[in-house]
C-alpha cells in the first residue's frame, strides 16, 4: 500500500501526526510512506524511519507573494513532485482547505475528517472518503482514529512515536548533563512568567544541572538571555536547525518547556519532560503516553516553581 500523508504545520501538529506512522506500519507492514509537510519543519518526520519521503511545500511563504514568477516556479516544482508517483490514499491530516488543495495535487483517493470533524468543514466536501472521528479526544487520538478507519485496521494501545534522530551530540550544548528550557512559543498567553523562569534556572544551577536555552528569533534569544543572567549555569545556544534541536532534546537529562512544538518533541524522544499549560487545555494537547512526561497547570492558572521542581523529580524517577 502507497500512502501520502498531508499534515503541514504547525510543529506540534506535526509531531502529534508522527504516532499515524508507526499505526501504519505495524497494521500493514509492507506499506510505504510519504509525508507532505511545510518546508520549515520538513526535518520532523524525517525523525521516523517508517516515512519514505519527505515532499515539502511552502505555503507560509508562498501566500505571501503568489503572483511572482518565482513563487509561481516553486509551486508547480512542489506539484510536480508530489504527482510524480501514484497513491492508493492521501491522507489529509490537517482537515483545513489548504491542505485539501495540496491533497489534490496527489493521484490517489482522498481521505480526511468528516465535515462534523474537519478544522473548516469546507475542506471535507473535496474528499472522496470522511470520517468521524471522537472530537473529545486528544488530538493524537483523533489522527490515530482517522488514519485507522481510512486504512482499515483497529486503533488500540498508547501511541508510539518511534523517532531516531540520527545526529551526534550538539557541539554548543553544555557539556554532561543539562536539562533543557524552552521558553519560546509564539503566542504571549502560553509564556510562562519570565521571574519564574529566572527562579527555576537559579534552583537547579544550584542543583549542579547545566542548563541549555535554545530560541528562534531574536525576541526569543533576548528572552533566553535574561533567564540565563540569573545563573552562570545557563548556556544561551546558536540558532539550531530542527534536527539540531531533536538531537539536543534526545541527549537532555531533563526538559521543562511551555506547550509549544519543541516541549512535545522532547516527550515523543521519552526524555523526562515537564509540560506547562494555562493557556490551553493539557488533555487535549498535552503527553499522557509516557510517565516520563507530565503536563503541570489549569486553564488560567501557571504551575509554581515548586510545583514544576516536583514535576522533575516524579519524571526523573519513572
Amino acid at each position: 500500500m502507497r500512502l501520502a500523508l498531508v499534515k503541514t504545520s504547525s510543529m506540534g501538529d506535526v509531531i502529534h501526526a508522527l504516532p499515524v506512522v508507526s499505526d501504519i506500519r505495524q497494521a500493514l507492514p509492507g506499506a510505504t510512506i510519504d509525508w507532505i509537510v511545510e518546508d520549515s519543519f520538513a526535518d520532523l518526520p524525517r525523525l521516523h524511519p517508517g516515512v519514505r519521503r519527505v515532499l515539502p511545500v511552502a505555503i507560509r511563504r508562498w501566500r505571501k507573494s503568489w503572483l511572482a514568477a518565482d513563487t509561481r516556479a516553486q509551486i508547480r516544482q512542489a506539484k510536480a513532485a508530489i504527482a510524480a508517483q501514484p497513491y492508493d490514499l492521501v491522507l489529509d491530516l490537517q482537515g483545513l482547505l489548504k491542505s485539501a488543495w495540496i491533497a489534490w495535487w496527489a493521484r490517489g483517493v482522498r481521505a480526511g475528517f468528516s465535515r462534523r470533524c474537519a478544522r473548516e468543514p469546507l475542506a471535507a466536501w473535496t474528499y472522496g472518503r470522511r470520517y468521524d472521528v471522537d472530537m473529545q479526544a486528544h488530538a493524537i487520538e483523533r489522527l490515530r482514529q482517522l488514519a485507522g478507519q481510512a486504512c482499515g485496521y483497529p486503533v488500540s494501545g498508547l501511541p508510539r512515536f518511534d523517532l531516531a534522530p540520527p545526529g551526534p551530540r550538539v557541539a554548543s550544548a553544555p557539556a554532561g548533563r543539562y536539562a533543557v528550557l524552552l521558553h519560546a512559543t509564539s503566542r504571549a498567553d502560553k509564556q510562562w512568567p519570565l521571574a519564574d523562569w529566572q527562579a527555576l534556572a537559579r534552583r537547579l544551577g544550584d542543583d549542579g544541572l547545566a542548563l541549555a536555552l535554545p530560541w528562534g528569533n531574536d525576541d526569543e534569544r533576548a528572552q533566553a538571555e535574561r533567564i540565563a543572567a540569573s545563573t552562570p549555569a545557563a548556556v544561551v545556544l546558536p540558532r539550531l536547525s530542527l534536527a539540531d534541536c531533536a538531537c539536543l532534546l534526545r541527549d537532555a537529562h531533563a526538559v521543562v518547556g511551555v506547550d509549544t512544538g519543541l516541549t512535545h518533541l522532547a516527550a515523543a524522544l521519552d526524555r523526562p519532560t515537564v509540560a506547562l499549560f494555562a493557556a490551553t487545555p493539557a488533555w487535549r494537547f498535552g503527553p499522557y503516553w509516557t510517565p516520563r512526561a507530565i503536563s503541570l497547570g489549569e486553564l488560567g492558572q501557571w504551575p509554581s516553581v515548586g510545583q514544576v521542581l516536583d514535576g522533575l523529580d516524579e519524571v526523573g524517577r519513572a
